[in-house]
């Protein structure tokens, strides 16, 4: 909504107030309306704070390094005995050395206190470091097993899933799982083996003081259920807000230039400013639920000190309790609050890492909806006899179909040029010759073998594919050429370099063939990055050649550099070109005029000139355009 201003008054700076003020308003409650549907959509699941049948295939991760676990758990229950029997240690202490004046006995359970703080010490460190390993692993494998995964779905997944949700997926989801995997499990035993401990001890030592002390549970279990409430609701705000910073921050970013084209700083801070706040305004509220709940269990665990000081004290002055032991008792009070504050801490941490699996194993479980037939074999090498025959796609089921019964014949060697209007299906063709979707009716055959009869590897090894949209991965130029060879060697890279007219630019690069291009080649122009991938498409020597628009986004005098190259790059080889600009396909063996996914021309650019149909309209208004 633009921000109106009274023309009048904008000539002497000073703009209308009062329709400004309403304008503001109603953008900002625009803006705020986008946040909380943009939080209805969010896909962040709720989550339990405990899922028996996750935890049961998050399980299934620890099982090769079980024997390390076995032994952290045994480290982990010698520690918690270690910390247990201190409190204890200095009750004997006191009553046994200090009341008694026995110096050796004191020095002995001095001696005895200081073995068991450094044992505590020793198998602590000992769990951490086997639990952060074996963490840290399990983590390993989640990400490879999910990126391996990834690489087996097909483009039609790609098409319906942001590469943001998945990058969440890698990065957020699997990061939640590193913390719960290395700390939260363990950390969730050793506060229950501490908390059954402490319980134990205070129960041998006295158990009439040790139920005094735990008379004051029912407030603690009414405060926990309390925070336990509405805590959940709280959090998942918090992660549902911060994942919507961190996405506007990454559109931002990435669309900087758009930004500073427009002038839409000024609109994207205030859109910022609001989605800050409400992140704010969430993590407030979750501020003080803790603010609430930590200093309440303080208190409560404050409230049983006094009451065992009390009562305690009170049997000490009537000789029914030794000092030592009221002491001990106090101590394990103490201590017996530090395991609930640890499992309340851990609740948040237990809540995502449910939903984060939830997640993870709904992207693992994702078949591909193209996969090789079971009998399939692999395509020997080709001569490049391409047929379509009766070929009808659409790509979804039910859905209007994009090809209509197309046929095609390109014979070895050919050059079939694809022209056509937006939404012709000429991209849809080569989708299909890539195997990138399976055909709906009619089959599509390459020397006399129907391609999904055959190893979709297989297919695509003598496969060159040229996109309008050229992506280059972050490493050398070498590095880049050679992608789709990788034992191709340097005099083989600058070979296809030069034929392809890029060996030029290449060497006046800083470090030659060894300069790195940047993240998708941001430190090459457009048309340098284009040279670059028919370098690769060269090398990589396919018997059927694709380019998709491979010219549209270079200059006319690097489209000159390009053609020649490419008459070197399609020699021999059965090409199938996309042309944005015709004057590059008028050699073309066949050129197939596409409309509505239907073909309605077919011929040589003289025979279809002479027709004056609709090829012949494309053609003179294109070149009336450039002239």
């Amino acid at each position: 909504m633009a921000l109106k201003v009274n023309p009048d008054e904008r000539a002497n700076g000073q703009a209308a107030p009062a329709t400004t003020n309403v304008t503001i308003d109603a953008q900002r409650e625009a803006r705020e309306a986008r946040i909380h549907q943009l939080l209805r959509d969010d896909d962040e699941l709720l989550g339990k704070a405990y899922d028996s049948r996750l935890m049961r295939r998050l399980g299934g991760y620890l099982t090769p390094y079980k024997p390390r676990v076995i032994v952290a758990i045994i480290l982990m229950t010698a520690s918690t005995l270690f910390g247990v029997a201190g409190p204890a240690i200095i009750g004997f202490a006191i009553d046994d050395g200090i009341r008694a004046g026995s110096a050796d006995v004191l020095r002995l359970w001095t001696i005895v206190f200081l073995v068991t703080s450094i044992g505590e010490w020793l198998t602590n460190r000992a769990r951490v470091h086997i639990m952060a390993y074996v963490g840290t692993r399990i983590v390993a494998d989640v990400r490879s097993e999910l990126f391996r995964h990834l690489h087996r779905l097909t483009l039609n997944f790609y098409s319906n899933y942001s590469v943001g949700r998945l990058m969440s997926r890698l990065i957020g989801d699997v990061g939640v799982l590193l913390d719960f995997m290395t700390w939260s499990i363990t950390g969730l035993f050793r506060s229950v083996f501490n908390l059954v401990g402490i319980v134990i001890a205070m129960l041998l030592l006295n158990w009439q003081l040790a139920l005094v002390a735990f008379a004051v549970m029912p407030l603690m279990v009414w405060l926990t259920n309390y925070w336990r409430q509405r805590v959940r609701q709280a959090y998942r705000a918090t992660r549902q807000r911060l994942s919507l910073i961190n996405g506007f921050l990454n559109e931002s970013i990435s669309g900087i230039r758009v930004t500073k084209s427009f002038t839409r700083e000024t609109r994207n801070f205030q859109y910022f400013d609001d989605l800050n706040r409400s992140f704010f305004d969430a993590n407030v509220e979750a501020t003080r639920l803790a603010a609430l709940f930590f200093p309440g269990v303080d208190f409560i665990g404050s409230l049983a000190t006094a009451l065992v000081i009390g009562v305690g004290g009170w049997l000490v002055l009537g000789d029914a309790l030794t000092a030592g032991t009221l002491v001990a008792i106090v101590l394990y009070v103490e201590r017996f609050f530090d395991p609930i504050r640890e499992l309340a801490q851990r609740y948040n941490t237990f809540q995502a890492t449910m939903a984060a699996s939830e997640r993870i194993f709904e992207l693992l479980d994702l078949q591909p909806d193209l996969v090789d037939a079971p009998d399939a074999q692999p395509l020997p090498r080709v001569s490049g006899d391409v047929v379509f025959d009766d070929v009808s796609f659409a790509y979804r089921e039910g859905d209007r179909s994009v090809l209509h019964n197309m046929n095609l014949h390109a014979r070895p060697g050919e050059r079939i040029a694809l022209v056509g209007e937006t939404g012709a299906g000429k991209s849809t063709i080569i989708r299909l010759l890539a195997r990138f979707y399976d055909i709906t009716g009619g089959s599509l055959r390459i020397d006399g073998h129907d391609i999904r009869a055959v190893t979709s590897d297989s297919l695509r090894q003598q496969l060159g594919i040229v996109l309008q949209d050229t992506f280059l991965f972050t490493g050398t130029v070498a590095d880049n050429i050679r992608y789709g060879r990788l034992d191709a060697s340097d005099a083989e890279v600058r070979a296809a370099a030069r034929a392809v007219g890029a060996d030029d630019f290449i060497r006046r690069l800083p470090d030659g063939y060894e300069a790195e291009v940047g993240e998708n080649g941001s430190n090459l122009s457009v048309g340098q990055r284009q040279l670059v991938s028919f370098a690769r498409a060269l090398l990589a020597d396919p018997r059927i050649l694709i380019l998709d628009e491979a010219t549209s986004s270079v200059d006319t005098a690097t489209e000159r550099i390009i053609q020649s190259a490419l008459d070197t790059l399609m020699k021999g080889r059965t090409s199938f070109v996309i042309a944005h600009r015709l004057s590059t396909i008028i050699g073309a063996d066949q050129i197939v005029v596409l409309d509505h996914g239907r073909i309605v021309e077919q011929g040589t650019h003289e025979e279809l000139l002479a027709r004056r149909g609709r090829y012949y309209n494309l053609y003179t208004m294109q070149f009336r355009k450039t002239v």
